[in-house]
């Protein structure tokens, strides 16, 4: 019995019109790589069990207020004597990442991980620093009658010639211009690039130092 009706299901199924117009079927799990939605580590079902990786989770912009937070736990980790005299490299930056993601202005917003802070920092450091040069230099070349307004123009200029994008991070250059750790560490590293090559009476070039200074981590 069970075999006539099966049977009989196949002869229907054999009978029904095919269009060879219709669009083809969506079947899940099968898309191509560009139909695919990929889910980001928020939109990821809790009971699924799959973990959001870093990647997926820190695909999201850094915010001034966020870049401020972080500046400020990066100058508050690298005063702290016992930090510097005991923690370096990995546990540094731990402690930057816990007094970051414990600020209270950052309540109900998603934890940032350690790769992401520290790539960030990376960023603001190096452009601030170039930044900073670039300013001091439109200061030194300012010329009676021009104001404020027209040495950061001059510096803006300069910073796009050299780096080829504009510099956006005025609001981390404001934190961090007057502070005497980062400025010491910055001009400290300026200055030993500038002596870091001699030429001996060879003519020779001889390396001075082993190594730039450079800030914790």
């Amino acid at each position: 019995m069970a075999n006539n009706s099966s049977s009989y299901v196949n002869l229907l199924q054999s009978q029904l019109p095919v269009d060879l117009d219709a669009a083809e079927p969506l079947w899940f799990g099968s898309e191509g790589p560009d139909e695919a939605y990929v889910m980001s580590g928020s939109e990821v079902p809790e009971a699924s069990g799959v973990k959001s990786t870093p990647q997926q989770s820190e695909r999201r912009k850094w915010s001034p207020k966020e870049d401020i937070i972080l500046i400020g736990a990066w100058l508050n980790t690298s005063k702290d004597p016992i930090v510097n005299n005991e923690q370096k490299g990995g546990a540094f930056w731990k402690r930057i990442v816990e007094y970051y993601n414990a600020s209270p202005l950052l309540v109900g917003t998603q934890p940032r991980v350690l790769h992401s802070c520290k790539q960030r920092w990376s960023r603001i450091n190096d452009h601030v620093a170039k930044f900073s040069g670039c300013y001091d230099r439109a200061l030194r070349q300012q010329r009676s009658g021009q104001n404020d307004d027209d040495v950061m123009k001059a510096a803006l200029d300069s910073f796009f010639n050299i780096m080829n994008i504009k510099f956006t991070m005025d609001h981390c250059w404001r934190e961090l211009r007057y502070d005497q750790k980062w400025c010491s560490l910055v001009q400290g590293k300026d200055t030993v690039k500038e002596k870091r090559k001699v030429v001996d009476l060879d003519g020779e070039e001889a390396a001075v130092g082993e190594e730039e200074a450079r800030p914790p981590g």
